[in-house]
């Protein structure tokens, strides 16, 4: 089955909200590293440079690499927000 490697990259504001920034898909987790190398100089990106492995990494701040099959539902349920069920 054929895949897309997606690259993000996610900066923790100082009020704790996630800032999830998507650099690119790609063909081969090979032009995900190319493409990290060329942006991860870039201002922003060079305060935290590493690519993250959420299954080993304590730290979350950084790239992170996500292999995907095409043709596949990844998010098959629905999803209640705080405003569809205020408390």
């Amino acid at each position: 089955m054929k895949s897309v490697f997606i690259v993000q990259h996610l900066h923790v504001l100082p009020d704790g909200q996630e800032c999830v920034k998507l650099i690119g898909a790609y063909s081969t987790r090979e032009s995900a590293h190319e493409a990290i190398g060329r942006v991860q100089i870039q201002p922003g990106f060079c305060d935290h440079p590493g690519i993250i492995d959420p299954l080993t990494d304590d730290e979350e701040e950084g790239f992170y690499i996500g292999e995907y099959q095409l043709d596949k539902d990844y998010w098959e349920e629905g999803f209640i927000t705080e405003t569809d069920n205020p408390k």
